[in-house]
């Protein structure tokens, strides 16, 4: 495995996996370029060596069909305006037209591949009859298993270096995300510097942090981040637990919740999770007051109650601030903190309160020397939405893979460069 800043691309034809699933408007317009603009580092590298770059996408999810409205034509105009330079684009990502395109490539030119999953080999998923039998089942995986082989090497063919830039597909076993890998020496295969940086970032969190650490996990379910806090409790001092999944863990004690979200499937589990962190010698926070709301709107009547006697009817929206100055204080005493969820309705002005707090707080302890993450997709929104995104140490967009991987999951992509 090679290190991108080390690695002279002159006259070299460097394959780049990126992630420019960007939104698109109703009139094919890019609406957020945030994923185009955090590749660019990798393609200014490769481009000022003297080297070529052949850029390889996802766009929506065409389901192995060739589909217009997924092409990756539609990004073509501003990738030009925002690397610099002409981008020529293939009518395939592999065929004859790739094929000569990519041979005649010279230093300093871009190609931009069409949509990969225009292929079901990328993905590597066989389209299945309803009926198909086990047996009918194991054969077609298999066979695309193969196929997968082929379109992976296909890809390669087109350059001699591979270089894997796509943090938010890295915990998928694709064709162009780890299967491609297998035709690179380890010499000419690497990461580029986005998804170096997210996993220098993420490794300073889950290997390495430094103490007191605390993780904030915020969000409206316990089921989608159980497996999260199950890893986290091996790892961190203090576990700070917001939004909708804390009324799931008070239902549990015995608390009276109101009409708050509640799991009730997972109460048990949430107090098996309680003990284990006792024993770990975990501190557990969760809202002790909270702002609540007769209903699920901005408009609702407010009150601040017990989190454990919400009244009737009523459903907790956002921490209340007797909560938030305890976090705040637990977060601003941390050394390492890692942000995964809002602890309240954040999007509403009057459910806001408690995650602006947190972000601040945030903000604070990085301000002392902490380091700090957020990551998800809510929680970037969030640091956004309050203008704290410059105060954090790091800000990771992955959703999927980044769950992943504080899961403590490997990541096909990620180990296919490693080794």
């Amino acid at each position: 495995m090679s290190k991108i800043e080390a690695y002279n691309f002159a006259g070299k034809k460097a394959i780049v996996r990126v992630d420019f699933n960007v939104p698109l408007n109703a009139n094919f317009e890019i609406t957020d370029d945030t994923r185009i603009r955090a590749a660019m580092p990798t393609t200014h590298k490769i481009l000022k060596d003297g080297g070529s770059v052949i850029i390889m996408s996802h766009l929506g999810r065409p389901k192995g069909k060739v589909n217009p409205e997924f092409s990756l034509k539609h990004i073509q105009a501003h990738l030009a305006k925002t690397i610099g330079t002409e981008v020529i684009i293939a009518s395939d990502c592999v065929g004859p037209d790739a094929k000569a395109k990519a041979a005649a490539l010279k230093p300093g030119q871009v190609l931009l591949l069409e949509n990969l999953r225009f292929y079901l080999e990328e993905e590597g998923k066989p389209k299945l009859a309803d009926d198909a039998t086990e047996e009918q089942t194991k054969a077609a995986k298999a066979e695309m298993k193969e196929k997968q082989k082929v379109f992976s090497k296909a890809l390669a063919d087109l350059a001699d270096v591979y270089v894997n830039d796509a943090f938010g597909t890295a915990h998928r076993a694709h064709a162009s995300t780890a299967i491609i890998a297998d035709y690179f020496d380890a010499d000419s295969k690497m990461f580029g510097f986005l998804i170096e940086s997210e996993v220098q970032s993420l490794d300073k969190v889950v290997k390495n942090p430094k103490r007191p650490f605390t993780a904030i996990m915020g969000g409206a379910k316990v089921s989608s981040k159980i497996t999260i806090i199950e890893n986290m409790l091996d790892k961190v001092d203090n576990l700070i637990l917001g939004g909708g999944m804390t009324f799931t863990f008070l239902k549990a004690r015995g608390g009276k919740i109101g009409a708050s979200l509640c799991e009730d499937d997972y109460m048990e589990l949430a107090l098996k999770l309680e003990k284990k962190a006792a024993e770990k010698g975990v501190k557990i926070y969760m809202a002790t007051d909270v702002v609540a709301g007769d209903k699920f709107s901005n408009d609702a009547n407010t009150q601040i109650c017990d989190a454990s006697n919400i009244p009737d009817g009523w459903l907790g929206l956002d921490a209340g601030p007797e909560s938030i100055k305890v976090f705040k204080e637990v977060i601003e005493n941390s050394a390492t903190i890692l942000w995964n969820g809002p602890v309240g309705v954040f999007e509403m002005e009057k459910f806001a309160a408690g995650s602006k707090a947190t972000g601040e707080a945030i903000v604070e302890a990085t301000k002392k020397g902490a380091f700090s993450l957020v990551g998800g997709g809510d929680s970037v929104a969030c640091v956004n939405q309050f203008g704290l995104a410059e105060g954090v140490s790091y800000i990771s967009t992955a959703g999927g893979a980044l769950l992943e991987y504080l899961e403590g999951k490997e990541l096909p992509g990620i180990k296919a460069i490693r080794g």
